[in-house]
């Protein structure tokens, strides 16, 4: 009977502390999915898209022009986790980002389509599209 009980006991500490986890990282916004919150501008004729790089890549979605010239700006502070590796494998981009401080990345001239990139370990997704 005691080994039922403290069976269970444990079970509800452990599933307690499972949803507590998940209702703080729902606060900080790590599950949620942030999309284009104005991290996309045009200076001097090249698109400028913005994504900061700690635990993940915000905003984890982007839309951007086809036909303009776009660089990728990150933004790392104090990032020392894997998002701090970029990967686009689609256009064969490798970058590790400093763990403080902002990388350009210049993507060239886009075509519409959707552009793919992660962390060095596929953890943290991100995306780009490309529209008309």
């Amino acid at each position: 009977m005691k080994i039922l009980f403290g069976s269970i006991l444990v079970l509800t500490l452990l599933f307690s502390g499972y949803v507590v986890m998940k209702l703080v990282r729902s606060d900080t916004g790590a599950n949620t999915v942030e999309t284009n919150a104005d991290n996309v501008h045009i200076v001097d004729g090249v698109q400028m898209v913005d994504l900061r790089a700690k635990v993940g890549f915000s905003p984890r979605v982007s839309t951007v022009k086809a036909g303009i010239p776009t660089t990728l700006r990150v933004d790392t502070n104090g990032t020392f986790d894997c998002s701090s590796s970029l990967r686009i494998p689609s256009m064969k981009i490798a970058e590790n980002l400093p763990a403080t401080g902002e990388t350009e990345i210049v993507l060239g001239t886009l075509s519409v389509g959707v552009i793919d990139g992660t962390c060095s370990m596929g953890m943290y997704p991100f995306q780009l599209n490309v529209v008309n």
